[in-house]
């Protein structure tokens, strides 16, 4: 017989592994709202207390300012302990939280007002034209909050970019493996390409917004990628559901000496627990390639400082060449650096899911937090069916 404790226990599981999807029923009452309680409060308690103490003056602002801080991180402490209890909102509860933030577009502005006869609009610091610029200024900036809120809390957002920087931390010689692995093949595609005097004079005019874009694009390509492999991984994972490679994947999970049959089915995967698969893997890759990008974003700025100097970027680029913060360095070769980061880690994401040896030695330990992922999904719904309503 199952057990409903069991079951809970195995659900939290999946919400600290950034899997939340996989939970039986999950929905955005029962299983998100609550969770996002804690970044709702943050955003809304520090919003208000922000806008509001910065047109205030002198010792009582920063006093007040440490106050509020401090009382806005208690919050956050104790609705994060109620939100990993995992409760589960009324009807009601859930329409008061939501209407209680939907208000502070309207309050915020309106206690300025009456603190100060003005309204600052958040971001920017400024005082708008109107008071209905300034409402329109507070719904986006709530409104985006939520939306970002909600994202990342139904896909375990939070959960995934913790693990993987634990990740980067605990495995710094793997780390370095990878960076031996991965510069000479990206640096043999991209080390030429650094001295073209053409790219140089690009680069001396592109702002770094436009740079930020470039780096964006090949993120995406990298996602892409990722989305492509993962649905010929599913598949094949999901065939494999033999009662060792179960007992195997639950040890030292909730489901540990949970007795598997022999004929156990995985349930279908819905839209929503592919996308959530895919930010997992995703994450993983773009850690990875994030590693590999500052290697070679280093390399290149090194390769710069040693061989281009000053007067030959100037000759490169036919102008003088725009300096950036750090003395005697251009921009150009900053922004060359990031661009061929950038490249250079999208093709290493690329190869590293296709190429055989790469795929041995860099994507399949990523993809086995997936597999691990879905087989135990398996022993949890087997469980959860037998737990009596």
């Amino acid at each position: 017989m199952g057990s409903s404790a069991l079951v809970r226990r195995t659900e939290q599981w999946f919400v600290r592994q950034g899997a939340p999807t996989m939970i039986e029923g999950y929905g955005f009452r029962s299983h998100v709202l609550p969770r996002m309680m804690p970044a709702l409060a943050f955003v809304a308690v520090g919003s208000l207390a922000w806008l509001v103490l910065q047109q205030s003056s002198g010792l009582s602002r920063w006093v007040l300012l440490g106050l509020v801080v401090a009382v806005v991180a208690a919050a956050w402490v104790l609705l994060s302990v109620f939100g990993r209890r995992m409760p589960v909102f009324s009807p009601r509860t859930t329409a008061l939280v939501l209407v209680a933030y939907a208000a502070m577009p309207v309050i915020t502005p309106t206690v300025q007002y009456l603190i100060d006869s003005k309204v600052t609009a958040p971001a920017s610091g400024e005082q708008p034209a109107s008071v209905w610029g300034a409402l329109v200024l507070f719904v986006l900036f709530f409104g985006l909050a939520f939306m970002a809120t909600t994202l990342a809390t139904t896909y375990g957002l939070g959960a995934l970019l913790r693990a993987a920087v634990r990740h980067v931390i605990a495995d710094l010689r793997n780390s370095l493996h990878l960076l031996g692995r991965a510069l000479p093949p990206m640096l043999f595609v991209t080390l030429f390409l650094f001295f073209t005097g053409e790219l140089w004079q690009a680069m001396n005019q592109l702002r770094w917004p436009r740079v930020s874009l470039v780096v964006l694009l090949f993120a995406s390509i990298t996602v892409l990628a990722a989305a492509a492999r993962l649905r010929e991984e599913i598949g094949r994972v999901e065939q494999d559901l033999r009662p060792e490679v179960l007992e195997r994947a639950c040890a030292g999970t909730p489901l540990a000496g949970v007795d598997v049959p022999e004929a156990l089915t995985a349930g279908r995967l819905n839209g929503r627990q592919l996308r959530n698969l895919l930010v997992m893997l995703a994450t993983r890759q773009l850690v990875q390639a994030a590693v590999v990008g500052l290697g070679l974003f280093a390399f290149f700025v090194v390769l710069g400082l040693i061989v281009v100097t000053p007067a030959i970027a100037e000759q490169w680029i036919g102008a003088p060449a725009q300096m950036s913060l750090v003395p005697g360095v251009p921009s150009a070769m900053l922004r060359n650096a990031t661009l061929f980061a950038a490249f250079g880690s999208m093709y290493f994401s690329v190869i590293s899911m296709s190429d055989a040896e790469h795929r041995h030695r860099f994507f399949a330990p990523v993809l086995e937090k997936v597999e691990r992922t879905l087989e135990v999904r398996a022993v949890y719904l087997h469980v959860r069916s037998r737990v009596p309503a």
